[in-house]
């Protein structure tokens, strides 16, 4: 059994930094994937960051903004978040994969419960 539970959200003014983290306890590897994804009410659940060992790839919308990074002997993952907007306000979500990265939400096997994130203009 995999668990994975984030934390760091919070309410920020637009501009400002948020680190979150995801700890993940049970059966889970250094090999997997792992990776960010966000829901903002109403719409869709969105990929916004993924690694495997030195391979990441990030969404269009936070290149240069967001830093995804992990630490595999303490079993954390991270997304560090620069220069927050509005936009970027909605509940963060920590997954994992037995595969690559991947943008594809359906390729992750295992997903925590979520940390909000709200961004004030």
């Amino acid at each position: 059994q995999v668990q994975l539970v984030e934390s760091g959200g919070g309410l920020v003014q637009a501009g400002d930094s948020l680190k979150l983290s995801c700890a993940a306890s049970g059966r889970i590897f250094s090999s997997y994937a792992m990776g960010w994804f966000r829901q903002a009410l109403g719409k869709e659940r969105d990929f916004v960051a993924a690694i495997r060992w030195s391979d990441t790839t990030y969404a269009d919308s936070v290149k240069g903004r967001f830093a995804i990074s992990r630490d595999n002997s303490n079993h954390t993952l991270y997304l560090q978040m620069n220069n927050l907007q509005p936009a970027d306000s909605a509940l963060y979500y920590c997954a994992a994969a037995r595969g690559d990265v991947s943008p594809r939400r359906d390729l992750y096997d295992f997903w925590g419960q979520g940390t909000q994130v709200t961004v004030s203009s």
